[in-house]
């Protein structure tokens, strides 16, 4: 039905403010039955009727109406034994009860999105080594959830952290161990450490390479500060062996260590993903057992009480068992 705007009686205005700004919980539920009630009125323009889509006896219906026009002191509705038609004034409330019902419902359909974790904003930092994880992730996330706005940083572990601990990422993926007790911690991925040398190398030659054969061995290593957990995994290692890394370049990434190794500046430590990045450098698994590498989702204690980070936590879990279960 079409609401004709027309000049209303001047106390529509005084009743219109006197509805918008009375926000009593109890006066504002009865308001929006109310409304309800005048606008099905309006558009069946017969009492008998509303009442029936509305679930209720028409008695009751008439006298909630009737009220209501009571205290907004107009009338609504002209009533004859014939029919029922709007008033001019009635025109203009059932425009804005129109107005406002739409509000309402934008309003109850917003609060049950961000209940559900479907809209939003996602703060994610990476390390290389999850690329898959993310990309199958961040593909169903998107389909799932297409109004929640994923925001995708590769930074540094130590930014990382700090990140998370500030609030401003909520999600993190990084190399383990990591030992915060605020942040949880769930295992992503696992791969092999490699050891990647100029082609020209002696040791490029062999099919695995022992750790004691790397003790003298110019090393360009990542600084602990960027990835900690990598670092303290291939010092270690090497400590157990019986010696500690010839480090000759240090560099704020593996790529970046790649790079000087492919010109022939020493070797480094990467992780099996990164093989075959350059035509120029052999990468070579070190002998049984293989070190591995872990790569964790990690991500404050109480952060899955936020329904977006909560969707986003289980649409990563669901990759990694279906990846798990086709490797």
């Amino acid at each position: 039905m079409k609401c004709i705007a027309g000049g209303p009686p001047p106390n529509i205005f005084v009743a219109a403010r006197k509805f918008r700004y009375d926000t009593r919980p109890t006066n504002q539920a009865m308001q929006l039955r109310d409304l309800r009630y005048i606008v099905a009125v309006a558009e069946e323009l017969n009492f008998s009727r509303a009442a029936m889509r509305l679930n209720m006896s028409q008695p009751p219906l008439s006298h909630q109406i009737q009220q209501f026009e009571n205290e907004l002191g107009v009338r609504i509705f002209q009533r004859t034994k014939r029919e029922v038609r709007l008033t001019e004034a009635g025109r203009r409330i059932v425009a804005e009860a129109y107005r406002v019902l739409s509000q309402v419902d934008r309003l109850t359909k917003a609060a049950s999105q961000a209940r559900n974790g479907d809209i939003g904003h996602l703060s994610v930092g990476a390390l290389g080594g999850v690329q898959e994880i993310l990309v199958d992730t961040l593909n169903i996330f998107a389909r799932q959830h297409p109004a929640v706005h994923v925001e995708l940083q590769y930074i540094s572990t130590a930014a990382q952290i700090q990140a998370l601990r500030e609030g401003r990422m909520q999600v993190c993926f990084l190399s383990l161990p990591i030992h915060q007790e605020t942040l949880a911690v769930e295992v992503v991925k696992q791969e092999p450490l490699r050891i990647a040398l100029p082609k020209t190398h002696p040791l490029a030659r062999c099919e695995r390479v022992a750790l004691s054969a790397l003790a003298d061995q110019p090393f360009i290593f990542v600084l602990r500060r960027v990835t900690p957990g990598f670092h303290d995994l291939v010092t270690g290692i090497c400590r157990d062996a019986g010696f500690n890394l010839k480090v000759v370049h240090e560099v704020d990434s593996i790529p970046a260590s790649l790079t000087l190794v492919g010109a022939n500046l020493g070797v480094a430590f990467c992780v099996a993903s990164m093989e075959n990045n350059a035509s120029n450098i052999a990468f070579r698994p070190l002998q049984q057992p293989e070190p591995q590498v872990q790569y964790g989702m990690v991500y404050k204690r109480d952060a899955q009480s936020s329904p977006v980070v909560s969707s986003f936590l289980s649409v990563v879990r669901q990759v990694v068992r279906r990846r798990a279960r086709s490797r």
